[in-house]
């Protein structure tokens, strides 16, 4: 439905930018999903710039009656994040920080994420007190507008506890800083009423003493069911209970542009154990004498849970061994200050844990490797165990939380609920210590049936729950789900206070409706998501959003989330008979969905369920290949020795020619023939490269390559791309060192002709790639027969595609990245030479993928004394070729990592893929080279 032209000029008067404004049925469909069970189509998104963008749009949407909605990191789970009105990006342009006090505080805006802030405080040994399994991905803003708490922190170090002071946007515009010395006296005079209105809500509730009960006994548990009415209680003045109203209110009564947090320290001396329990009963019932010993998290995972985990590549030990029946586990760990504390607490661990009925002994371990296998199955276990659904299942994920000596009966209620609905495979994991859990349904949400069964369960649920005087909600928040059930767990009299904030604060009700508070009993129900079967990819994500923080695409078009979301979008409207819509969604995909997508697979090492969206990228640009593009490629890769090297005289030959023409040239093709067909010169593009063969050692038969210690198959981007500077590129580089150390590399014959096969691969161009991967597999069968032979690279990318490319050749060959070969075959041969001072490394996204990462900053350790490798570091997005047809996508994935390159200024800087020196340099413009290269000149 096309957005009331009112509603569009009414939007884009009110930002300073109205290109700002997005009203293209991809813009809304493709962003309407956050990672809850509910969908939402906005009529439009805004792409905040700044807190008076807000304010304006409130002010602007107030006046129309039309809500409202705050976006952020979108990994909320109970419905906060989407609406039929306007939506509000306010993570992409608010990600400013500043560290206070040493790092015993820190400034920051709504867009970073946890993971972003804590990287930002880990010199100075602090941390925020939130520790939620989404760190991630969920962003400061999510975390205060939710009450985020998580593992370890429980009610003590959760965002009530740790956020000092905030600046906010009011609904009418206006703008609060709680922090200011003078905040209480602003508000009374820019908000007189929501100053004596928040002053006569204070004395009502203190003046009642069954509100003050119920507010002790719900607020001594996690608890983020309703408003935060305990700040009535806590607080006297009228701006501090408004600062602490907001925490938890899901942007349903104002816009947090920015929040002070006092930080909590990072307990370094850590030890973990995994013990697991015949039952759920059994792990349940060891609870209260565990928490006697002072454990910090006791994260419970159930039989299913536990089976999902077994499927992790990196499975623990303890979980990957287990024949699971009915078991239950109990990640127990304790942290400590010092080694001294941490021994005696891990000393009463082992001694408790020794005398529980244990499946396998557990012994409490300070390993970190462990640790880590044991965290990642746990914070990933919601979307893992939600992708494994049936194919067209929507996954809805419930928190709770009883006191812990009722959580046993709790979970065993809960499963008889699982039966009698008829809901199975269920699953029950959570933070046992807090007596939090979360469990999982899922369902087609679709028939009367359907959603009759899911309202009878939750009714006996909210019964169940309070009943054990619990809360509906711990940490997810109230959102849509639990909306109508406030005034059931709270009563009248506190339901009314919570009516009266909501109308004090957004009197046009139009942030967030339906959110925290909703007199529709039947409330739940309405807007759930409904998957159609589309692709694999598609079809197994959970929308957690996890993926988002890693894509270099994320600031200029869309996220792996969105573009899967997108594809969604598109095959209901055709189901629905909407062929309209659909064209318009396939049409705007083109680029945002596929020309843009760097398809470096990074959105994979953050999923839990293993998605790469770039596999889904690259099969649906092969539809988009004609007959003379797909002709042309596969000859290509025919001849790729005339190929490659015609490439290489060109750009040497453009840097040589006259600037305007060689850029006037490019950008007539590419109007000609399209963006995506022709690359863009600009006179930051390097020279063009000499041949691979120049300069090596042929093996020309068997006997040569016995008599090597690697097969060595010259990246074709070093051919292509003349190194940076004056040198001579990493190829000679690498020979070098090998020489000085006495290893001997060799290359195949006709190595100008070979390539790992990634050009084709990326385009969705299979015909030329098969072509490719049978010239190289039958150059190294003639080689290498049965033997097994190290076959190493020198960019990581290319690295990556030999892997693929020889997966199935029957070869036995082990393909590993050159700078992994120096790190493990070079290092601890080399003399030690001279070191820079230091250095700014770009770790690519394959060599992230590959597990090189270790070995580049070993490499790079050997080059400088300080190896500096950006908080903000990511894809680059140059992918082969994309850089050249789309810069705009390289500039907008390495912006933020430039900016902090540029403030260290270090004496070099280093990569491990030509292209993405290339894409680097371009970024911050610093001379990026491969880091051998340096290695070799250091040590000469």
């Amino acid at each position: 439905m096309p957005v009331p032209p009112s509603l569009l000029e009414t939007l884009r008067a009110a930002v300073a930018d109205p290109a700002d404004v997005r009203v293209g049925a991809l813009d809304r469909h493709a962003r309407a999903a956050d990672a809850s069970h509910f969908l939402l189509t906005p009529q439009a998104v805004v792409v905040a710039g700044d807190a008076a963008d807000v304010a304006g749009l409130m002010r602007a949407t107030s006046s129309l009656g039309v809500p409202l909605t705050l976006r952020s990191g979108g990994t909320s789970l109970s419905g906060q994040g989407v609406t039929d009105g306007v939506l509000v990006d306010v993570r992409a342009r608010f990600r400013d920080l500043e560290v206070l006090d040493d790092g015993a505080r820190v400034r920051v805006q709504p867009g970073l994420t946890l993971r972003q802030v804590n990287a930002r405080l880990a010199p100075y040994r602090r941390r925020l007190g939130p520790d939620p399994a989404s760190e991630g991905a969920c962003t400061v803003g999510g975390v205060v507008a939710n009450n985020s708490s998580g593992m370890a922190c429980g009610t003590v170090e959760n965002t009530y506890r740790t956020l000092e002071s905030m600046v906010l946007v009011l609904p009418s515009g206006t703008v609060v800083d709680t922090g200011a010395p003078d905040a209480d006296e602003r508000l009374r005079a820019l908000e007189p009423g929501v100053h004596e209105g928040l002053l006569r809500l204070r004395d009502r509730v203190r003046g009642n003493p069954a509100s003050v009960a119920t507010i002790e006994r719900q607020f001594a548990m996690k608890n983020t069911m309703g408003y935060g009415v305990n700040a009535f209680l806590d607080f006297d003045s009228a701006a501090e209970i408004l600062a602490r109203l907001v925490i938890g209110s899901e942007g349903t009564l104002a816009f947090v542009a920015e929040a002070t947090f006092r930080t909590v320290p990072v307990r370094a001396h850590v030890s973990s154990a995994f013990a697991v329990f015949g039952s759920l009963a059994e792990a349940n019932r060891a609870l209260p004498e565990l928490v006697a010993t002072g454990a910090a998290t006791l994260e419970l995972l159930d039989a299913t849970s536990l089976r999902v985990g077994q499927s992790f590549a990196d499975a623990p030990a303890q979980v990957r061994g287990l024949d699971v029946t009915t078991q239950a586990g109990l990640l127990v760990e304790y942290q400590a200050d010092t080694a001294a504390e941490l021994a005696e607490l891990a000393r009463v661990g082992d001694r408790t844990l020794a005398g529980l009925p244990l499946v396998a002994p557990a012994v409490l371990d300070p390993e970190s490797t462990g640790r880590a296998r044991l965290w990642k199955l746990r914070k990933g276990l919601y979307a893992s165990v939600a992708g494994a659904r049936p194919s067209g299942t929507t996954a809805l994920l419930e928190d709770v939380v009883v006191p812990v000596d009722r959580l046993a009966d709790t979970c065993e209620s809960l499963i008889g609920l699982f039966d009698r609905y008829r809901y199975r495979d269920s699953v029950i994991f959570g933070h046992a210590k807090d007596g939090n859990v979360h469990f999982m349904l899922t369902d087609r949400f679709e028939s009367d049936e359907q959603l009759e069964r899911y309202h009878g369960f939750t009714e006996d649920m909210v019964d169940l729950v309070l009943g054990h005087g619990g809360s509906l909600k711990a940490e997810h928040g109230t959102g849509r789900v639990m909306a109508p059930y406030v005034r059931r767990q709270y009563g009248d009299e506190l339901y009314d206070v919570m009516r009266e904030t909501k109308r004090l604060l957004d009197p046009a009700g139009v942030l967030n409706p339906g959110v925290i508070l909703d007199d529709d009993p039947r409330a739940h129900l309405r807007h759930v998501k409904l998957h159609p079967q589309v692709e694999q990819e598609v079809d197994r994500c959970v929308e957690c959003g996890f993926c988002e923080p890693v894509c270099p695409s994320r600031d200029l078009t869309l996220t792996p989330r969105q573009r899967i979301v997108g594809r969604r979008a598109a095959e209901s409207a055709r189901r629905a008979g909407d062929d309209v819509l659909a064209d318009e969604l396939d049409e705007a995909y083109a680029y945002d969905g596929l020309d843009t997508c760097a398809a470096d697979g990074m959105c994979q090492t953050a999923c839990p369920v293993l998605i790469n969206t770039g596999d889904l990228v690259k099969r649906l640009r092969k539809g988009d290949h004609g007959r003379v593009e797909t002709k042309a490629w596969t000859g290509a890769a025919k001849h790729w020795s005339t190929v490659s090297r015609g490439g290489a005289v060109a750009l040497t030959l453009a840097s040589k020619a006259p600037e305007s023409l060689v850029t006037r040239t490019t950008d007539a093709g590419r109007r000609i023939l399209g963006d995506d067909a022709v690359p863009r010169w600009t006179p930051d593009l390097p020279r063009g490269g000499r041949r691979r063969s120049t300069g090596a050692t042929e093996a020309r038969r068997p006997a040569d390559v016995d008599a090597a210690d690697a097969l060595y198959l010259p990246a074709c981007v070093g051919s292509m791309f003349g190194p940076a500077g004056d040198g001579d590129g990493v190829q000679a580089a690498l020979q070098r060192l090998c020489e000085r150390v006495g290893l001997r590399l060799v290359v195949p014959p006709g190595v100008d002709a070979l390539c790992c096969g990634t050009p084709w691969s990326s385009k969705g161009l299979p015909q030329g790639h098969a072509v490719m991967r049978d010239k190289v597999v039958a150059a190294l069968t003639a080689l290498c027969g049965n033997r097994e032979v190290v076959v190493i690279s020198d960019a990581t990318s290319c690295t990556e595609g030999y892997l693929g490319l020889l997966r199935d050749s029957g070869l036995r060959v082990v393909v590993q990245d050159a700078v992994s070969f120096v790190a493990d075959r070079v290092l601890p041969l080399l003399p030690e030479g001279t070191r820079l001072p230091s250095l700014s490394l770009h770790p690519t996204c394959s060599s992230t993928q590959l597990g090189a990462d270790d070995a580049l900053r070993a490499v790079a350790g050997a080059v400088a004394d300080e190896v500096h490798v950006p908080v903000d570091w990511g894809c680059c997005a140059f992918a082969g070729d994309r850089g050249m047809l789309h810069p705009e996508l390289t500039a907008s994935a390495t912006a933020a990592e430039a900016r902090e390159v540029r403030e260290v200024d270090a004496a070099a800087h280093a990569s491990c893929n030509r292209t993405c020196e290339i894409g680097m340099t371009r970024a911050t413009g610093y001379d990026y080279r491969h880091v051998i290269e340096l290695l070799e000149e250091q040590t000469r």
